[in-house]
Order: structure tokens, then sequence, then C-alpha cells
């Protein structure tokens, strides 16, 4: 014969909230646990993986991961303002690229492809045709060997404003990364032109690419916590006051 024992309501109620509670992760956000350590975005930028397809741009601008003129100064007013660093230890070696993404294709290919029209890839997704418009200089080509991928903070820039100091996963990231404004295609002899240059010693002689050239190069310093010179963020201002919205 068993006994039933019976359990008061105000205890077994109790009961089911302290097991509800024991459920419960109070450090997961949602939890009302209050605000905890937000994340490192210099870790989450390393550790981000790129979008499906390279990540499309949005609706008018030519480059994903953008944000608007409003967000673009808030982002530039945060900058560290700071002299550019030494060239000292630098080499593009430290910065390794193209990596390999998905179905052979490196990062070049996946940018060209993105940024192009009609793209045709071969067997080893080597671009073979298509059609591009170079952003700096708005000249069309059709020959995939006439594009570059230009880093929109060049590597060396970015060494001279604080990739310096980090370890060979990030810049791996930076180099490869298709989440941020960081990679297009452009004509070799834009490319070229521009060199390791920033925005207040070379600027696209295409002046209408000027806002999104600015509201990028400051995103891209923003996501890395890169800093910039007085002389480049004046430039990136104007460049943001051609801007319509």
């Amino acid at each position: 014969m068993v006994r039933q024992i019976r359990v008061p309501g105000a205890v077994l109620a109790a009961s089911l909230l302290l097991t509800l509670a024991g459920c419960s992760d109070p450090a997961s956000p949602g939890t009302g646990s209050g605000p905890g350590p937000g994340p490192d975005p210099k870790a989450s930028a390393s550790r981000a993986a790129p979008p499906a397809g390279g990540g499309k741009p949005a609706g008018g601008d030519v480059l994903p991961g953008m944000v608007t003129t409003a967000v673009a100064r808030t982002q530039l007013a945060a900058l560290k303002v700071a002299p550019a660093g030494t060239m000292a230890g630098y080499s593009r070696d430290k910065f390794t690229h193209w990596a390999q993404q998905a179905n052979k294709c490196d990062t070049r290919e996946v940018v060209l492809e993105r940024d192009g029209t009609d793209v045709k890839r071969d067997a080893e997704c080597r671009a073979v045709s298509g059609n591009w418009k170079s952003f700096y200089d708005g000249v069309a080509v059709t020959d995939a060997a006439k594009m570059d991928i230009d880093h929109m903070v060049p590597l060396a820039e970015g060494w001279r404003s604080g990739a310096a100091g980090w370890d060979a996963a990030r810049r791996k990231a930076f180099a490869n990364d298709l989440a941020n404004p960081q990679l297009l295609a452009v004509t070799a002899a834009s490319n070229r032109s521009k060199g390791d240059q920033s925005p207040d010693l070379w600027q696209p002689p295409d002046k209408s690419s000027w806002c999104q050239y600015g509201r990028a190069w400051t995103t891209v310093k923003s996501a890395y916590g890169l800093t910039v010179t007085e002389p480049e963020k004046k430039m990136l201002t104007t460049m943001l006051d051609t801007c319509t919205s």
C-alpha cells in the first residue's frame, strides 16, 4: 500500500518557481539581470563568417555593410585621432590574402562575381567573362584581368593606424573582409593610382563616388578600431558633406 503525501499548494508553487529559475542562465540576454560587458568588437570582426555570396550591397550602394551618412558622422567623431605610425616591420605577407572561401573560390573571385554582372567562371572559379563598372573612375570593363580587388583601407594604411599590433588571424580577417565595405573591384589603373594613400592624399577621380567612399572608409576604420590623422579626418568630413542624405 502506497501512502499518499499531500503537499500544500503554496509549497508546490514555490518549488516550481525555483525549478524554473534554475533552468535560466542569469547571464544570458533578456533575463533582466542587468547589462553585462558588451561584445569585443575586435574579437567579433576576426570571428565573423562572411555572408553567402560575399554580401550583396544594399540598394543605391555598390558595397556591402554600408551605413547611413548620419551613422558615418557619428563613427568618424568617435575615431581616435593620432599621427600615422611607421612602416617598420610591415609586409603584405602578414595579411593573408586571398583566402579560400567556397567552391574553389578565393576572396578575389567572390568579389569579382559580386561586383560584376553576367560573370562567368571556369572550373577553377576564375572569372572568364563579365561586365564591371569601376567605382573609382566610372570605367566600364569586360576583361576580369583588367580589374583589381582594392582594399578600401589599404593594408599598409591599416598597419600605420593600428594593425601593426594585431595577431595573424585579425590581419587575415581584415584582408578578406566580405561583410564590411572593405573590398571592391576597380580598374587596375585606379587602384594603383590610389596605392596605400589615405583620403587626404588621394580621392576617387569620379567625385560622385565620394559620399560612398567616405562612408565606407569611416565604417572600416570604425569596425577595426583604427586611428585617423587630422588631415584624414578633415577630408572624410568633406566627403561626407557631398552626401545628399
